[in-house]
């Protein structure tokens, strides 16, 4: 006698089934179309995750610029001077800061100057 285990095959079965719910004509009725637009979907969910995450990072790098510019300060300049004052704000608080509240990114921008300065300064000079 064969055993094909048939509750288990039903239960993944309607599980895919299940999961393709939403998408249009065969994709969501038929398990072999179900299942190949699933796996397709979750290598896109993978992949667009971490592309968010530069996505995001590339908005604030545009906003913190934005706002520095403004100010007469360079984006890669104010990165700089802010490592050199010993201050660690990430991008995402920057650009948030830079949106909502300019007297205290200002205030960023000083320090970010004052490290470059001291940074500047305690370089030898070069004959």
């Amino acid at each position: 006698m064969r055993v094909t285990n048939s509750p288990a095959s039903r239960r993944r079965r309607k599980r895919m089934i299940k999961a393709a719910k939403g998408f249009r004509m065969r994709r969501s009725k038929l398990y072999r179309y179900a299942s190949d637009a699933i796996d397709h979907g979750l290598q896109y969910a993978y992949r667009d995750r971490r592309t968010r995450k530069r996505d995001f990072r590339r908005l604030w790098q545009v906003r913190i610029n934005a706002a520095v510019r403004s100010m007469g300060l360079s984006y890669s300049r104010f990165i700089e001077g802010l490592y050199a004052a010993g201050i660690e704000v990430n991008r995402k608080m920057l650009a948030d800061l830079a949106a909502t509240d300019a007297p205290a990114f200002a205030k960023l921008v000083e320090a970010a100057r004052e490290g470059l300065e001291k940074k500047r300064s305690a370089q030898p000079a070069v004959a």
